[in-house]
Formats: structure tokens, C-alpha cells, sequence
């Protein structure tokens, strides 16, 4: 069993309905409190509703990636819009265990974890010193992102 870490988030239809959907689907057996973010990336659209999950499994990496995918499909997820635009529900695979891949497609830890308040206050709720492999743990990540200009 590998545990991972998985970021939610939903800023189409009912947001917090979408996030509490999205990780029974997957299993969680922890979920940050849900906040209340602005969109990153592309900028002109409603805002965030955020969350980082614990879950647990059996899955390797492309396997839970694949079954992220699946349950976005399922709640209405449509990838055709613009990269980074308003979405129903966005699973992303944070954390996979204490691995690190680069692979077409994965890419673990997430490639932006460290500069995205909006993940790291959520993972840092469930375990402040998860170590994020190759950056050091999220409480100090997120106290860097605190203490920039």
C-alpha cells in the first residue's frame, strides 16, 4: 500500500458538493478543510474551492493517475477548454509515496506543489512535515511562500 496525496478543486456548479463527491470517489480517508481560493494561472474566472485528500492504495502511480481521470470524467470534468480554466473538479497527484517520477504525462511530486498556496495550506492541515521528495518538508515549503515578496 502506497499512501499519495491527491488536490482538489472546483470552481463550476456546486463546488463543495463536487469536492466531497470527488474524494468519496477516490477513497480518501483524510480531507483538508475546504478553502476558498483565487484561480491561479489564468485569472479571469470564478474563484476556487480547494482541498488536499490522503488516500490510500494498492494502485501504482499511472494506475491512481488514470483513476483520478476517470472519476474527473465522471463529474463532468471537460478537458477541451483552456489549460488552467474554470473547471468542475480537478483531481491532481501531489504526492505518490516517497517517489519522484518523470514520465510523459506523471510527473510526481506535482511540478507546481511548491508554488501554490492553495496546496500546500491544505497539505500542510493534514501533515506539516510531509516531506516532499526533492524540496523538503510542506511546512517549510509553505513558510517560504509565506516570506516572499
Amino acid at each position: 500500500m502506497t499512501v499519495a496525496y491527491v488536490g482538489l478543486g472546483s470552481n463550476l456548479g456546486d463546488r463543495a458538493a463536487l469536492i466531497a463527491s470527488a474524494a468519496q470517489a477516490i477513497g480518501a480517508r483524510r480531507v483538508s478543510t475546504v478553502i476558498e481560493t483565487e484561480p491561479w494561472g489564468l485569472t479571469d474566472q470564478p474563484p476556487y474551492l480547494n482541498a488536499a485528500a490522503e488516500v490510500e492504495t494498492e494502485l501504482d502511480a499511472r494506475g491512481l493517475l488514470d483513476e483520478l481521470l476517470e472519476v474527473e470524467r465522471r463529474l463532468g470534468r471537460d478537458r477541451s477548454g483552456q489549460r488552467w480554466g474554470p473547471r468542475t473538479i480537478d483531481l491532481d497527484l501531489l504526492l505518490f509515496g516517497d517517489l519522484r517520477i518523470d514520465e510523459p504525462g506523471l510527473v510526481v511530486p506535482h511540478p507546481h506543489l511548491q508554488e501554490r498556496r492553495f496546496v500546500l495550506e491544505p497539505l500542510a492541515e493534514l501533515e506539516p512535515e510531509l516531506e516532499v521528495p526533492g524540496l523538503g518538508t510542506v511546512s517549510a515549503l509553505l513558510a517560504g511562500l509565506q516570506s516572499a515578496p
